[in-house]
């Protein structure tokens, strides 16, 4: 999970670097293609049994909530800032654990509920609600937190069951499929230069994204949630 943090830490940084240069779907479908060609690339000799899934419906709901979460956040760094967005992106950890209670039926003591608690007082202090910080905008990494909260929960729904390699690679080729459909609005051709930093944050996003998986496979999803906050 602290691999994770600082995968997706490098992720949004690169993100917001290209997001300056071009359109912010652009960034999310650079995103998501690279991250699916070398998912491809890497499992194309046994590409057919890892695509066979008994959970279909949610594995496409829980693609689309990360999808939704990376839009909402790449505008939001864009609209508000990385340091703000990411502030606001505290909540989710709360959310996750709540929700991993409620849904996955996971324990939920006084040392978690301890946890919630102070992270959601620390989260308000952050964003100051009424402040400047706290705009219309600023619903927007509200919105990627509370998706990304799904995302996670399906997820570790789906650790239960399916392969850690079945639920990355539908997470990318959704991705990649929604994306293609916009991105042609809004596309300018990279340089050299920005190629090679688009594929890059693929292989920084999967990576992220593939530890993640692994991490929801392998232990609750309340006990790793509040490790989210050593991020930036």
């Amino acid at each position: 999970m602290l691999l994770t943090v600082f995968l997706f830490t490098v992720m949004d940084a690169l993100a917001k670097g290209l997001a300056a240069r071009y359109d912010t779907f652009q960034v999310v479908w650079a995103r998501y293609t690279s991250q699916t060609l070398i998912a491809v690339l890497i499992l194309l000799p046994r590409l057919k049994p890892v695509l066979k899934t008994r959970y279909l419906g949610l594995q496409l709901i829980r693609s689309a909530f990360l999808f939704a979460a990376t839009i909402c956040f790449f505008f939001g760094i864009v609209l508000v800032g990385l340091a703000q967005s990411s502030a606001i992106m505290s909540i989710n950890p709360m959310l996750i654990t709540i929700g991993a209670f409620l849904i996955l039926g996971e324990p939920f003591g006084i040392r978690r509920a301890l946890g919630v608690a102070f992270g959601l007082l620390g989260a308000l202090i952050i964003i100051r609600p009424g402040g400047e910080v706290f705009s219309l905008a600023a619903l927007l990494p509200v919105v990627s937190a509370c998706c990304y909260a799904g995302y996670a929960l399906s997820t570790r729904f789906l650790g239960r069951e399916e392969s850690v390699w079945t639920s990355f690679l539908y997470t990318a080729l959704i991705g990649t499929v929604i994306a293609s459909l916009i991105v042609p609005l809004f596309w300018t051709t990279p340089t050299l230069t920005d190629a090679g930093l688009m594929l890059l944050l693929g292989l920084v996003g999967g990576a992220g994204q593939l530890s993640l998986i692994k991490a929801l496979t392998i232990a609750e999803a309340g006990a790793i949630a509040p490790f989210a906050y050593a991020g930036p």
